[in-house]
């Protein structure tokens, strides 16, 4: 984006097509977006640098895994037609399926504690929400 508008290329930001940018704003835009990255990158290094184990993404591929109780699971996990059907709706969803927890505890063990980390910026968004209508509300 900040290389985008750096060369005055708006189509991620329609809103500044439509006005004269000056030079000086276009480079206080691109600082802006600069400083907005570092911090994103800071912020979320945990994330960024998360090594998440391709059988997570794809329980069904033939990968192979070092823990034997791991390794029996996903045997097993294989072999559910059920399960493969539901997986089509992501893999997402498909771990937070009721009988993932209750047959394969190993692999649940692990995809429990991923599945945790990114959904935390839904109870920021909602500090927010209330904070933002106690404001408008003068309550704040």
């Amino acid at each position: 984006m900040k290389e985008n508008i750096g060369r005055r290329e708006f189509s991620q930001f329609t809103n500044l097509s439509r006005v004269e940018c000056l030079d000086e704003d276009i480079q206080t835009y691109v600082q802006h977006l600069i400083a907005l990255h570092d911090d994103f990158k800071f912020r979320f290094e945990d994330i960024l640098s998360m090594e998440i184990p391709p059988w997570i993404i794809n329980p069904f591929d033939e990968t192979e895994v070092e823990n034997v109780i791991l390794q029996e699971e996903l045997l097993e996990l294989n072999t559910n037609e059920e399960l493969k059907v539901t997986f089509k709706r992501g893999y997402q969803k498909f771990w937070l399926q009721a009988e993932i927890p209750e047959k394969y505890p190993g692999q649940w063990g692990i995809v429990q504690k991923l599945l945790k980390l990114p959904s935390s910026y839904l109870v920021e968004k909602s500090f927010s929400a209330v904070t933002n209508s106690l404001t408008k509300n003068g309550a704040y």
